[in-house]
């Protein structure tokens, strides 16, 4: 330990309610500094925090009666869309989900998005721009108008980003039957009188229906503007999760998140004009081309009923929907369920189908049928459509399966349990795999035995691999205790991949105590050497935190390393250190600090308390 002088700060009272430290001019050099973060892979790869909910400062418009102003960003981040600056102005445009459902007069009752514009700097780290809409709010970040444009939102959850122009769709999942669903004891959406649709979607413009049924829908939204455009009445009525709209800009594949769930498809009469065209069902029974079409009147408010009664294929919660450019193979994840048998008996005695895989499955497991109620799902898989076939394989099983979950010391290096978002990116020319996990339980193995947080992680998978395994995933991150991995979108360079962490544990050190938008740079300077390099080591660290109990009382700091801001997990007095001990900036009553300025190297942060914490600017 280098010694330099001893660490004494003086308080002094400012007034009855505030205290500032007068810090010393040089500290003693503490050494073992180990900082609480979101575990990933070593350098080339670095992260930094985009967006914080709950903290950060979204501008509103003018609702329900209220001036257009600002507030607190809401929480519970989901999907991640991105939309690319055609102008070279910028990179473009982020597109943020919120699972949160709560009402506000400012930012709208139900769910909701944010938008924010974002640039490439120099050092490879993504920086968000301040901008002017042209409804006149100016900031850095914005929320989506749902109120004056749809009749709001909700639920949202995954969405699609477009494959051919970047356009951007929300999904609204859980689904709601009635009212009081939506109303939520007044903390919901709370107008629920009857709504009026305005819409260019044929037959729609006009139609009054009831509030609750206004929600479920994928909802397309202006980044740029930050507002909503429309709700896709003519895709069904459904617990949307994911989808994706393939490079012809004509077909659109979807994904409810249900048991049972039915994998979906819109085909367009005219390439990027979504207003008009077919909604389509998957049967996998059915001879020749696999897709039944749900075009009935009513059936766009009742698609479930009508996709039963025409024998669809169900599934057990089909998430997100992903498609590989380079063979336009179509990948959605089935997260799984524990019991499903219960949920989809009813609808398989209605006239809907299993899916072969899910018979086998069953027999091989010693059940009569899928629709026993204790016939199990616990880890979820990939599936692999082939649009040439129409034919649905299994791509990657979850698991492996334990029916009691072994000790930390014998669990697999790696396990897959329940697959949700799902993406893919190009790293050198290669297309890969991006999985994220949304674990529905720590039985079964998903977790370590004794270990109760539902502490999630993000997988690539090499797609040149013939018939991959679980042991040729490659871990590359897992998200603070308690909150879901989602998001994957990696940006159009190629040099970052988005990810949300959702919601947190409440008492995990901020900012990971809320939901996050994260960006992990560097993915143009890796290599397959530099996977496999790293990768014991990252599976080492990442073993290492599984089990870390958070102490929410000390002194910490993240991102650590940092290459521009460091935030701390509460407001304070700092004075940041050079390596040597040397006092170089204070700031007051703050809980982050700009270090962009600094040189590289190794620095230390003291707070009011006197604690002191080892930061590492790159």
């Amino acid at each position: 330990m280098q010694k330099i002088l001893s660490l004494i700060a003086a308080l002094f009272l400012c007034g009855v309610a505030t205290s500032q430290v007068i810090f010393d001019e040089t500290i003693e050099v503490p050494e073992g500094y180990a900082p609480v973060e979101f575990v990933m892979p070593p350098s080339p790869l670095d992260m930094q925090v985009l967006f914080v909910g709950g903290t950060d400062i979204v501008q509103t418009t003018a609702t329900y009666g209220n001036p257009a102003g600002q507030t607190t960003a809401k929480e519970w981040h989901d999907f991640i869309g991105f939309t690319s600056d055609d102008t070279g102005e910028s990179l473009g445009w982020v597109s943020v989900n919120h699972e949160m459902i709560f009402s506000d007069d400012n930012i709208g009752d139900g769910g909701g998005m944010t938008t924010f514009r974002v640039k490439r700097n120099a050092d490879g780290q993504l920086e968000v721009m301040e901008q002017t809409l042209d409804d006149g709010r100016t900031g850095e970040f914005f929320n989506v108008d749902f109120v004056n444009t749809v009749g709001e939102t909700g639920m949202n959850c995954g969405g699609i980003q477009s494959q051919a122009d970047g356009r951007i769709w929300t999904a609204e999942e859980w689904f709601r039957s009635s009212n009081s669903s939506i109303y939520r004891g007044g903390d919901g959406v709370r107008d629920t009188s009857d709504y009026t649709i305005s819409s260019d979607i044929p037959g729609w413009d006009g139609v009054t229906i009831k509030r609750y049924e206004n929600f479920n829908w994928m909802v397309e939204i202006d980044p740029k503007q930050a507002k909503a455009i429309r709700k896709q009445y003519n895709w069904g009525r459904q617990p949307f999760e994911g989808g994706v709209i393939e490079h012809s800009n004509k077909i659109v594949y979807l994904g409810p998140d249900a048991t049972p769930g039915f994998f979906g498809m819109f085909v367009a009469q005219t390439p990027g004009d979504f207003t008009k065209g077919t909604l389509f069902a998957y049967k996998h029974d059915k001879p020749g081309w696999k897709w039944v079409p749900i075009w009935e009147p009513g059936s766009a408010l009742n698609h479930k009923d009508f996709a039963v009664a025409k024998g669809a294929t169900m599934f057990n919660r089909i998430e997100w929907v992903a498609i590989d450019p380079v063979d336009n193979f179509v990948y959605f994840t089935e997260t799984g369920r524990d019991n499903p048998g219960s949920r989809w008996a009813d609808e398989y005695e209605d006239g809907a189908v299993h899916h072969p895989y899910h018979i086998q499955r069953a027999q091989d497991l010693g059940f009569d049928s899928p629709n026993d109620p204790d016939y199990p799902d616990y880890y979820g898989r990939i599936w692999k459509y082939d649009p040439r076939t129409s034919e649905t394989s299994v791509y990657l099983e979850g698991g492996p399966f334990f029916s009691e979950s072994p000790e930390e010391a014998d669990y697999p290096s790696v396990h897959l349990s329940n697959p949700d978002g799902l993406n893919i990116m190009q790293i050198g020319g290669q297309s890969y795999m991006v999985i994220c996990e949304d674990l529905n339980g720590t039985s079964f193995g998903r977790t370590p035995a004794g270990v109760s947080n539902r502490m999630c992680e993000l997988y690539l998978l090499d797609m040149s691999i013939q018939n991959p395994t679980l042991d040729d995933l490659i871990r590359i991150g897992i998200s603070p205790a308690g909150s879901e991995v989602t998001g994957a979108q990696p940006t159009p360079d190629g040099k970052t991949l988005l990810v949300n962490s959702q919601h947190p544990r409440t008492d995990n050190p901020f900012p990971f105590n809320h939901s996050l938008t994260l960006a992990i740079n560097g993915f143009d300077k890796l290599t397959p050497s530099s996977f496999s390099n790293s990768y014991s080591s990252l599976n080492q660290e990442l073993n290492a935190n599984t089990t870390q109990q958070v102490d929410n009382e000390a002194f910490s700091i993240f991102p650590n390393p940092t290459t521009r801001t460091v935030f701390l997990n509460d407001v304070t007095d700092v004075a940041v250190y050079n390596g040597n001990g040397e006092r170089i900036i204070v700031k007051r009553n703050v809980n982050k600090v700009d270090v962009s300025n600094l040189t590289p190297g190794i620095y230390y942060i003291q707070n009011a308390a006197g604690e002191v914490v080892k930061l590492s600017v790159q």
